[in-house]
């Protein structure tokens, strides 16, 4: 007389695991006047800490340079932990990969734009990122990489 579990996703705990500010070239830096060339590397990752218990991260390292100096240099880690029960194994991934990054998104882009301010510049706004193509790429390259191995 059991009746199926519904899904459960709840939030545990947001984050921010890692942060780093470089300004290796202050203070002559705060003098440029030129805007600088923004730089962006994005990525992702997650891990099971427990049944049904997970660590998402979305990890961003912003540069911004003004001809070959650099400006500043700012990583942060923002982390989550998700609890996640009775959803099908097969569709956990995409919500790791897709859903718990979109949540996330929104306090990176914060830190990021609150840290730069702090340190005297103009703040950084990260543009809306689609996590769910980068999943789709990363699960392309997953299943190609796959295929050549079996060869």
């Amino acid at each position: 007389m059991s009746e199926q579990q519904q899904p459960a996703f709840n939030i545990e705990k947001i984050y921010v695991s890692d942060l780093s500010l470089e300004i290796p070239n202050a203070p002559s830096i705060f003098l440029e006047r030129e805007a600088p060339q923004v730089n962006l590397q994005l990525n992702t990752k997650n891990q099971t800490i427990d049944e049904g218990l997970y660590e998402v991260q979305v990890m961003v390292t912003v540069t911004a340079k003004v001809k070959d100096k650099v400006m500043f240099l700012v990583e942060v880690h923002q982390a989550g932990i998700f609890r996640i029960r009775n959803v099908p194994e097969k569709e956990i991934a995409p919500v790791l990969g897709i859903g718990c990054p979109n949540i996330l998104f929104p306090y990176l882009r914060e830190t990021v734009s609150d840290t730069v301010t702090r340190a005297g510049f103009p703040p950084v706004i990260l543009n809306p990122v689609n996590f769910e193509a980068i999943y789709n790429q990363s699960e392309q390259r997953a299943g190609s990489e796959s295929s050549e191995t079996k060869q």
